[in-house]
């Protein structure tokens, strides 16, 4: 029986705009499924744009059934009232997730360009650059909110990607052969540091 893809869905929220992005696993291929954003600003009503964002994760959870939710923290920033407003954005994302039965999981900006480039202080665009290259997706400033949604959903994966083995069952993420072998290679590259007595 073959295994279906894995979706991931990632969510920068936002109160003007909230950026989302798909991403499927098949084995060790990772694929773009859809990426867009969720345009808010022309509704007035923060109380609205609550709705929006809850209706448009309802629409995307059951048309794609992801299997978990990663959503960007938000940073702490001067403004408070900015900050309440976009905590209740990510609450709103967070319950529409936990109604479907999806577990939502938050990562800090720095974790998420850690996680994609290697470098926490990393730039948005040497972020944009590396997810084209390992997405393959054309440039489009249009879903420049998107990418960082896309990033989260990224980040998610390499942060629970369990190593498979050549019969397609999963294995444990630290195993004993697994803490044996980087022991061994340990020495083998340190020998200067070993105490022989």
């Amino acid at each position: 029986m073959q295994q279906q893809p894995r979706i991931i869905l990632g969510i920068d929220p936002g109160t003007l705009v909230m950026g989302y992005g798909l991403i499927a696993i098949d084995k060790s291929t990772i694929s773009l499924v859809e990426m867009g954003v969720l345009q808010l600003s022309k509704h007035r009503d923060h109380a609205e744009r609550l709705e929006l964002i809850f209706r448009k994760m309802e629409s995307l959870i059951k048309l794609h059934r992801p299997e978990a939710v990663a959503i960007e923290a938000p940073f702490f920033g001067k403004n408070v009232q900015s900050m309440l407003k976009l905590g209740r954005a990510q609450g709103v994302a967070i319950a529409a997730s936990m109604m479907h039965g999806l577990r939502a999981v938050e990562y800090a900006p720095r974790k998420v360009k850690q996680s994609i480039t290697g470098r926490g202080n990393a730039t948005k665009e040497q972020v944009y650059q590396m997810l084209q290259h390992t997405l393959h997706f054309e440039e489009d400033p249009r879903f420049m909110d998107a990418t960082d949604a896309l990033a989260v959903a990224l980040c998610y994966h390499y942060q629970t990607k369990i190593p498979q083995t050549g019969d397609g069952s999963t294995t444990k993420r630290v195993s004993k052969a697994k803490k044996s072998s980087s022991w061994e290679a340990f020495i083998a590259q340190n020998p200067a540091r070993i105490v022989k007595r």
